[in-house]
């Protein structure tokens, strides 16, 4: 069984500055976090591991610090990292994000059998890149799963159960095939003094795009078709009005000023 996993080292802080000449996330001197949605995605593979063997590859395109979210990855328990790290990678929008990834997978670790990501990222919110990097593999995708069911091996499927906003389904796909998890699915283990050990002592090169078979063009702000063309701190809402009193007559109020508003 060979899981890999993608991840995103994410600003702790939420006072990020924007760089005004690309629009993009300045992240130098700002503290960084494994995104935490992809700590699931990491205990979820170790569960696959504990239970099946094999083992874990993580996966990060980042800057130079990003290694530290490869090592506390190694510390919790994985086996392998690869880590993409290159000006050649940097302003990537998701497309271009899903292309490196999706690259790094096919030219060092093209024998996997489930790829697991957290559903979002904290700092983007978009949900985009699992996905992408689904669709670029030509795998089937699993999106917003809570619960794993059954991963059989040998008979190459996987069933799961996903998180809708009016309940859960279940659903089995073929493997190989991409995971993106919720934070319901489980909860993430401690790393081990054995682990972070492990870790600190861990060589992990850093790959350019020529490394993985990128076409330049298509990696960093070259490669992204999305653009911010313009970033603003939105006005402040007005104060509201509270409507006080007995609830039936409260409401009345409040449906005669709606109405008085043109708004009923």
């Amino acid at each position: 069984m060979h899981a890999i996993v993608c991840i995103k080292q994410v600003p702790e802080s939420p006072s990020v500055g924007i760089d005004p000449k690309t629009n993009t996330l300045i992240r130098q001197g700002i503290p960084s976090i494994i995104n935490p949605f992809d700590l699931y995605a990491i205990e979820e593979a170790l569960l696959l591991k504990d239970k099946s063997g094999g083992k874990v590859t993580v996966v990060t395109m980042g800057p130079p610090q990003a290694v530290d979210a490869l090592k506390e990855a190694l510390a919790m328990g994985c086996d392998e990292a690869i880590f993409l790290c290159d000006k050649g990678f940097a302003g990537s929008d998701t497309w271009a994000t899903s292309y490196a990834l999706a690259k790094a997978i096919q030219s060092k670790a093209a024998d996997y059998d489930v790829i697991f990501c957290g559903k979002q990222a904290i700092d983007g919110d978009t949900a985009q890149v699992g996905p992408g990097v689904a669709r670029r593999l030509g795998i089937p995708q699993l999106t917003y799963v809570c619960k794993v069911r059954e991963v059989d091996l040998e008979a190459k499927k996987i069933v799961v159960e996903r998180l809708l906003e009016a309940g859960k389904e279940v659903v089995e796909s073929r493997l190989p095939a991409l995971v993106t998890v919720v934070k319901d699915i489980n909860k993430p283990r401690f790393r081990t003094l054995i682990g972070i050990r492990k870790a600190s002592q861990a060589q992990i090169p850093m790959l350019k795009p020529s490394d993985i078979g990128c076409e330049e063009e298509h990696t960093g702000l070259a490669g992204s078709p999305t653009e911010v063309v313009k970033i603003f701190t939105p006005e402040p809402r007005k104060g509201g009005q509270v409507i006080e009193g007995e609830p039936e007559e409260a409401c009345e109020t409040l449906v005669q000023k709606l109405m008085d508003a043109k708004i009923l």
